[in-house]
């Protein structure tokens, strides 16, 4: 293990960590900074690079655990707070559950025929430009009052309702969070709400596909690779746990706009590289 191999994992690990949550495609900026740039399958083997991208989105995972950690035990059962402090009764399991379903059914339907049909730079791009016109859309279309101004005020239909717009976050560059929290907007959830259901929702169905990964591809993990595995994981989960503190300060002051015209440059950067 030399030091540009810790260097490439901590670069990958940041852009993770920056990207993950963020409504603007960590599989775009994944093409962009380790396709192009870091090769990261040249350092190691691709079942070895693809292995490492799983650790990395495990720290990421593990940042919203930690800023959600009161709400996610209250859904459990475990907060030592009162329901009053952290509006557990509400926000219930049943409805995260409820906004899992549509995704978790596509997926399983259609995980072979997108893994080797949807994930190209021309297929990336096309979902930065999508998701950034429905990001738009949903500014342009959101209610002035928002029917829930908080995750604790989210109803079944509108857990549904993200749910399937989840579904569009299965093409790549589409973006998970950017496709669900934009339709959580449109559904009449405020940005902060749509944000924090999107997160929590993020946990379970990410921790379970990550998981389900790493254990088909625990042969990969040696002691050669084990430094290069930690140093992205806790460049991930550093600044995640930073970046997403910061976005949910921030969605409601922003909204969604300035985000879709970021999507456009990087698909249009993308683009010029490749084209």
């Amino acid at each position: 293990m030399n030091i540009w191999e810790i260097i490439v994992a901590l670069i990958l690990g940041i852009v993770e960590g920056l990207t993950e949550f963020a409504p603007v495609s960590s599989t775009g900026h994944m093409i962009i900074v380790d396709d192009l740039w870091l090769h990261s399958k040249d350092l190691f083997s691709p079942p070895v690079a693809n292995t490492f991208k799983v650790v990395i989105q495990l720290g990421s995972i593990l940042a919203v655990v930690i800023v959600f950690k009161e709400r996610i035990l209250s859904l459990l059962g475990l907060s030592i707070k009162t329901s009053t402090e952290t509006g557990g009764e509400k926000l219930s399991l049943m409805k995260i559950f409820v906004g899992l379903v549509p995704a978790g059914i596509i997926g399983v339907l259609f995980e072979d025929y997108i893994d080797e049909h949807l994930f190209s730079v021309k297929t990336v791009v096309v979902g930065l430009v999508l998701g950034a016109i429905l990001m738009i859309l949903a500014d342009f279309v959101r209610p002035k009052e928002p029917k829930a101004e908080t995750v604790d005020q989210v109803g079944y239909k509108q857990a549904f309702g993200i749910g399937l717009f989840q579904c569009l976050g299965l093409w790549p560059g589409f973006s998970r969070s950017g496709s669900t929290i934009a339709g959580g907007v449109i559904l009449g959830m405020s940005h902060r709400a749509a944000s924090d259901f999107t997160f929590i929702m993020a946990v379970p169905i990410m921790a379970g596909a990550s998981g389900i990964s790493l254990l088909k591809n625990w042969q990969y993990f040696s002691l050669d690779a084990l430094p290069f595995f930690i140093a992205g994981f806790l460049a991930a989960f550093v600044v995640a746990l930073i970046s997403i503190r910061f976005f949910l300060k921030l969605i409601n002051r922003i909204k969604l706009v300035p985000f879709a015209i970021y999507r456009i440059l990087l698909a249009g950067l993308i683009y010029f590289i490749y084209f």
